[in-house]
């Protein structure tokens, strides 16, 4: 049986995936107990994080050694760090700047999803990589959407909307809650309309 693979996002209210300018901190300035425990337990599961080499270097850029946001040393982003992960890639070179198990694999993210998928032991998720996750989305390789959505609307300043250019799915509503009485997490098993 294949192993799950779930793409991870966080969002504003109205889509995005980050912001350009200001100073909300990683998770719009909203996060609370409950979400740090809750996201420290969904990482704590065995499982391969799957990034493109974009989200990569982002993370390298803002989990690294001297990164300045708080959210840095939170303990569910040590543990997603310290997990095997694969980065899909045609420009990074091995060795790489993560202190888990960490390999680059060159070729088109399709076909390395696709092949990861058939002979991996352990669930796969991608926290980010958007672009990457839109095209495994409509190649029909993911399993679960997780949308993460902080009670925030970043009309000026937000940046890479989650689902822009992606093609048109139906959504399962498979989980819900409400950490903290404020931020909504939903799982969707999204379906290709064709």
């Amino acid at each position: 049986m294949p192993a799950t693979y779930t793409f991870d996002v966080f969002s504003s209210l109205d889509g995005y995936g980050s912001y350009s300018d200001g100073d909300w901190g990683g998770y719009w300035g909203k996060q609370g107990p409950e979400f740090l425990d809750h996201r420290l337990a969904q990482y704590g599961a065995e499982q391969r994080m799957v990034l493109g080499a974009g989200t990569y270097r982002e993370f390298v850029q803002l989990l690294g050694p001297g990164a300045e946001a708080p959210e840095v040393g939170d303990p569910w982003v040590a543990r997603m760090r310290s997990l095997p992960t694969t980065v899909v890639s045609t420009t990074l070179e091995e060795p790489l700047d993560w202190p888990g198990d960490a390999r680059v694999v060159r070729g088109d993210a399709v076909d390395v999803v696709a092949r990861l998928k058939e002979e991996s032991e352990v669930p796969l998720r991608s926290h980010g990589s958007l672009s990457m996750n839109r095209a495994l989305m409509a190649a029909g390789l993911v399993d679960r959407v997780q949308v993460t959505i902080f009670p925030v609307i970043t009309g000026r300043t937000g940046s890479a909307p989650i689902f822009r250019g992606a093609a048109d799915f139906d959504l399962e509503l498979i989980d819900h809650q409400t950490l903290d009485g404020q931020t909504q997490e939903l799982v969707y098993r999204p379906t290709l309309r064709v």
